[in-house]
C-alpha cells in the first residue's frame, strides 16, 4: 500500500476511534450495549429497565448508531436494537477488563 494512502487509513480509524470512544463515555450509553448485547432489545424495553424518557433514549441511541455500534430497525410501532458487529460487545468486555485489572492493582482513576 502507498505510505500516503496508509496514512490516511491510519487517521481515518484514529478518527472512528474516538467517535466510538466518546460514544462509549456515558453509562446510560454502556448499559444500553450491555442490554443488547445478550439480545435484541426494544425501544420501550430499553426505556423501561434504564427508567429514562423516550427523547432521553432516542439521544443516546443516535449517538450509538452515528458512532456505528448499533443498528435499529422498525417493526410497526416497535423500535427494535442490536449491535451493528458483535466486537462491539468484545471491546466493552476488553475494556472492563482492563478497568478490573486496574481495581485489583489497587489504581485509582484520578477523575
Amino acid at each position: 500500500m502507498h505510505n500516503g494512502n496508509h496514512q490516511a487509513l491510519e487517521d481515518e480509524i484514529y478518527d472512528r476511534q474516538v467517535g466510538i470512544c466518546k460514544a462509549f463515555a456515558n453509562p446510560t450509553r454502556l448499559r444500553i450495549l450491555d442490554m443488547i448485547a445478550t439480545r435484541d432489545q426494544t425501544g420501550s424495553q430499553l426505556q423501561r429497565k434504564l427508567g429514562v424518557s423516550t427523547a432521553n433514549l432516542s439521544q443516546h441511541l443516535a449517538v450509538l448508531k452515528a458512532a456505528g455500534v448499533i443498528i435499529t430497525r422498525r417493526e410497526g410501532k416497535h423500535l427494535h436494537c442490536s449491535l451493528a458487529i458483535p466486537e462491539v460487545k468484545q471491546a466493552c468486555h476488553l475494556i472492563r477488563n482492563v478497568l478490573r485489572a486496574q481495581l485489583r492493582n489497587g489504581q485509582r482513576l484520578g477523575v
